[in-house]
């Protein structure tokens, strides 16, 4: 269990993921002068800059999934096996969008074998057995069971923060 805080902190935690595949969708195709793709990258350094700009946070971080193997395909071999991979347009911009999030002087954390889901929960479990506020920025609707006292959600696309009610 996590020390108690003395004064609690405000945790937001950002599903990147999320983000980079809604970055990507929402704009049309864009490449820079050597041919790669950005459209994602630029879409999301936009979301991610309003974001951090917005929120009135002690701590920001966020999250990405790494490869599509993770524990519960050990667990389970069929999980996501129906979801696509990613765009071939966009899996040069994943490193990019790496790149940029530290470029903001935020956090980009990951883990192998782990998806951003898991690291989010663990990372809100953690605030908020130290007393902290948590936001956590997702639309995944799967997040939405963490969400109690000082833990909620904060829906990006209608800006909308949803709690325990």
């Amino acid at each position: 269990m996590a020390e108690k805080n003395s004064t609690p902190r405000k945790v937001c935690l950002v599903d990147g993921s999320g983000f980079i595949f809604r970055a990507f969708h929402a704009l049309p195709p864009l490449t820079r002068g050597d041919g790669t793709p950005v459209n994602a990258v630029l879409g999301y350094c936009n979301m991610i800059y309003k974001l951090a700009r917005d929120q009135d946070c002690d701590a920001f971080a966020v999250l990405f999934d790494t490869a599509r193997t993770t524990f519960r395909t050990d667990i389970y071999p069929e999980y996501k096996a129906n979801r696509p991979p990613p765009p071939e347009e966009l899996i040069p911009q994943f490193p990019l969008i790496r790149d940029a999030t530290r470029a903001f002087g935020l956090p980009s954390i990951e883990m192998a074998g782990f998806e951003a889901d898991d690291l989010i929960a663990t990372y809100a479990r953690l605030a908020h057995e130290r007393g902290d506020h948590v936001t956590i920025v997702s639309s995944d609707k799967d997040l939405m069971q963490l969400v109690r006292d000082r833990v909620v959600m904060l829906d990006p696309m209608r800006m909308r923060e949803i709690g325990p009610d």
